[in-house]
């Protein structure tokens, strides 16, 4: 055994633990005038990630020392946060000072060690970078008299980027362009070269596209996945209909958005005495996507699809999800059904699934059906055979909405912006409307889900759940405290929290200006949805068990569980467990990630699209509501959920101050808070940060804390 070795095992064995340099020579018996080849061996151990040296000059692993490994979140100022790998062990992040980073960037996977200081017992430093953040970036290309380089849009990535003379793709200065990065030497800026040239910099396309990119997103996809899905057959092959349940004869419908194409759900809807039965039917995705094939691997990799005003990146090729795999109007296709009898409170006293095929008689949109239920003649005579199916469907959302109620679902009402780039390339951005038609699809699909993965539970099949934890006691607290501040009562303990305190709070806000403010920090509170192997229930659904099923097009977990629920179907649960067990938890945190960065693209894009729309308004008046108040003024969102800042200077003179835990910005004779409704005009855009500037006309409407109390408590009582 070398001595490098040795010293090593006398480390991991605990022998060596917590000693300092002069401590471990004498442990290890070494004489005078070798101390130096020990330091530069414990050193090296350092630099190798296996030891590593606290602030008292004593070593140890770093699992000895206490070192914590995580994610590098930096400011643009040198510093940085590390958000801790586990939360469970480490619920807030730890402050990284400049002199600490020890070359590590934003993005970077990282161990650090705390450093205890006079001033902070959060502090770490950088000890070792397992792994770094970016392989590819976005950045605007540049040269000087010495040198090109990529300077990233992303400002937390402080670095500016090498790019050799014979690396640039003849790309012009000011382009926007991905580069990929090839080395980091130390102290020095990280080497790359440009792969990809979007655009000139400032273009409205180039800069979405830029945004695409920095996600790591691509629409197109490889040729060897193209030509995979070319193969797919183009109408329903007649073997393939042999053991499904036929039911082409049915009155079986989609509803979707008037853009929508790739289309991969359907229902019926029929009476059985006083019960219904509800039919939703999901595309068959599976039968032509072969698990671990070409297809498959690059629907795993993608896991969704996302989607922007003018642009769709989907998950699957259009030659399959607007082909065989969608359940277009008039034409066989393949599904699964999950049929279900619903009682007149909105419970499930019979159900089945079966492999199906169907024939969609009518693809409607939700307007449509809306005009259906309000009898306009138009939509009737188009529809006329679907006026029943509509009447009865309307009625059954009504009960299962009035289930889901009593049950304790919380009914958010976060609005979100519903951005319409047209045909003449104008961006248009209407007020946030929702219908009753798509409450009616969602109450359905949701049901269909919950269906499926309670079968599947009951089977202790291997499985990927949708769950949804409850609130970190520290948020719920937060929360409450926010409430008591504009004056809503909430008597919930924040360590036990339960879906229906959360429901009571949005039942006696409802009518009140602050009610989008509630939901808003509501949502900010709780646990945000994923997947994952083992079902720890849907808190924001009060479900027990809870599954997405419904969208296999565009979402690879509902692929993975038709296969799942295929072969359960056939009995075959042994074969399920062998070809499964493993991967659905894989799947799980694939695609978590996958959906978390394609939530963060589609935010990104919808902020510039929203920005670029405020730039022709600027000068024209708005009323709103203040959705944040902070120390240098306030946020307004607009009915289109449009939000600007107005800043400090905008207001009128006085002598404010700043309560940060009320929420709230007073002045001597002027006062703002959180909910209060306000009258602002546009006053500029910054395309750079994607923001919307507002200057404060005047105060419609303020919260009257004694009147949201007295409301409040009432309806508790």
């Amino acid at each position: 055994m070398s001595v490098k070795d040795k010293i090593l095992s006398n480390f991991k064995n605990g022998k060596l633990r917590g000693r300092t340099e002069k401590e471990i020579c004498r442990a290890l018996g070494i004489p005078r005038g070798e101390e130096r080849n020990l330091r530069k061996i414990l050193r090296g151990l350092c630099d190798e990630g296996l030891l590593c040296r606290d602030d008292r000059q004593c070593y140890g692993t770093p699992e000895q020392m206490g070192a914590v490994t995580g994610t590098v979140s930096a400011h643009r100022n040198g510093f940085a946060f590390l958000i801790p790998d586990d939360r469970q062990k480490y619920p807030s992040d730890f402050f990284i000072p400049r002199r600490g980073m020890n070359g590590a960037l934003h993005g970077d996977k990282v161990s650090a060690l705390p450093r205890r200081t006079a001033r902070s017992d959060d502090e770490v430093e950088v000890i070792r970078i397992l792994q770094r953040g970016y392989t590819e970036i976005v950045g605007t290309f540049c040269r000087d008299e010495r040198c090109c380089f990529l300077r990233p849009d992303e400002e937390k990535f402080t670095k500016d980027i090498f790019i050799p003379r014979g690396k640039t793709m003849g790309a012009a200065v000011g382009a926007k362009a991905v580069a990929k990065i090839t080395s980091y030497p130390k102290d020095r800026m990280p080497g790359g070269e440009i792969v990809e040239i979007l655009g000139e910099s400032g273009d409205f396309f180039t800069e979405e596209l830029a945004l695409i990119r920095a996600h790591g997103l691509r629409e197109e996809f490889p040729e060897e996945v193209l030509r995979a899905a070319a193969q797919a057959p183009q109408t329903v092959p007649a073997d393939a209909l042999k053991g499904r349940l036929d039911l082409r004869d049915k009155l079986i419908v989609t509803v979707d958005g008037e853009d929508t194409r790739d289309i991969d759900d359907a229902i019926s809807v029929e009476r059985k005495g006083e019960n219904f039965v509800l039919g939703v039917h999901i595309a068959d995705v599976s039968h032509y996507v072969p698990f671990k094939g070409i297809l498959d691997k690059e629907a795993y990799k993608r896991a969704t699809s996302v989607y922007f005003p003018d642009r769709v990146l989907p998950m699957l090729p259009r030659e399959l999800s607007n082909g065989i795999c969608s359940l277009n109007e008039g034409v066989d296709r393949l599904t699964l059904s999950c049929i279900m009898e619903i009682n007149g409170e909105g419970k499930v006293v019979k159900s089945k699934i079966a492999r199906s095929v169907i024939r969609s008689a009518h693809r409607m949109t939700y307007h449509q059906v809306e005009d259906i239920a309000r009898g306009m003649p138009e939509a009737t005579a188009a529809f006329p055979d679907t006026v029943g199916l509509i009447r009865d469907a309307f009625e059954l959302t009504d009960i299962l909405k009035a289930m889901r109620r009593k049950k304790g679902e919380i009914e958010l009402a976060v609005k979100e912006a519903k951005i319409v780039f047209d045909e003449s390339g104008k961006i248009v951005i209407p007020d946030y409307e929702r219908l009753r038609s798509q409450e009616m699809i969602e109450q359905f699909m949701v049901l269909a889900n919950e269906t499926v993965a309670e079968f599947m539970t009951a089977k202790k099949a291997p499985f990927v759940y949708r769950i949804h934890e409850k609130p970190k006691a520290e948020k719920a607290e937060e929360l409450k405290q926010f409430l008591i501040s504009i004056g809503v009562p909430a008597p919930f303990d924040p360590a036990a929290v339960k879906p229906d305190d959360y429901r009571s709070i949005l039942k006696n806000a409802e009518g009140m200006p602050v009610f989008s403010v509630i939901n808003r920090v509501m949502l900010r509170s709780m646990m945000k949805a994923r997947y994952d192997s083992v079902n720890a229930g849907h808190f924001g659904l009060s479900s027990a068990c809870y599954c997405h099923f419904t969208s296999p097009i565009r979402r690879y977990p509902d692929l993975c569980i038709h296969r799942i629920i295929k072969l359960i179907l056939k009995g075959e649960e042994e074969e399920a467990k062998r070809k499964y067990g493993a991967f659905v938890s894989e799947a799980s945190v694939q695609s978590s990630e996958c959906e978390r960065k394609a939530v963060e693209a589609e935010r990104d894009v919808d902020d510039l699209y929203k920005t670029v729309y405020m730039s022709e308004r600027i000068g024209e008046d708005y009323d709103g509501v203040i959705s944040g108040v902070t120390s240098h003024g306030f946020f307004v969102e607009l009915a289109n959920t449009v939000e600007g800042f107005v800043p400090y200077a905008s207001l009128p003179t006085d002598e404010y101050e700043y309560f940060e835990e009320r929420f709230l910005l007073r002045g001597k004779r002027h006062s703002f808070r959180i909910g209060d409704e306000v009258r602002v005009r546009v006053a500029g855009v910054d395309f750079g940060n994607r923001e919307v500037d507002f200057h404060f006309l005047e105060k419609l409407k303020e919260i009257d804390e004694k009147t949201v109390h007295g409301k409040a408590v009432c309806g508790i009582m």
